[in-house]
């Protein structure tokens, strides 16, 4: 008389993992967009990890926005570099304002749940 033993808790790591609902989705995604304005690529990376088998939705807009900071963190660099000549504070000003500007449509098409992609991302993640 052997007790069964319960079954297994639902793969808590490397399992399915469980979608999240539309407005979850929404959140998560203007979340990330707004955050790469003060934190650049850290909540597009940490966003498209952890969140991007919880949803379609979420999905393309933390790999749109992870694209999107990369390429202004790679002119955030080509701007330091070349700031010995003048120009690089160019660069790194028109960066941070595309970075702001951008970042905030996008913030505003995920919250109303439309996709949105960036016009100036090179794509390194889809």
């Amino acid at each position: 008389m052997s007790a069964t033993p319960p079954p297994p808790p639902s793969a808590p790591y490397g399992g399915q993992s469980q979608q999240l609902s539309p407005s979850d989705e929404k959140l998560w995604a203007t979340l990330v967009h707004i955050g790469g304005i003060i934190f650049n690529w850290i909540p597009a990376l940490v966003g498209y990890l952890v969140l991007k088998d919880k949803g379609p939705f979420v999905r393309a807009h933390t790999a749109t926005a992870l694209n999107f900071q990369i390429t202004i963190f790679i002119a955030y660099i080509v701007g330091g570099i070349l700031s010995i000549v003048f120009v690089g504070v160019i660069i790194i000003a028109a960066a941070a304002v595309l970075n702001i500007v951008f970042s905030i449509i996008a913030a505003i098409k995920a919250n109303q749940g439309q996709y949105y992609v960036y016009p100036v991302a090179i794509k390194f993640v889809s």
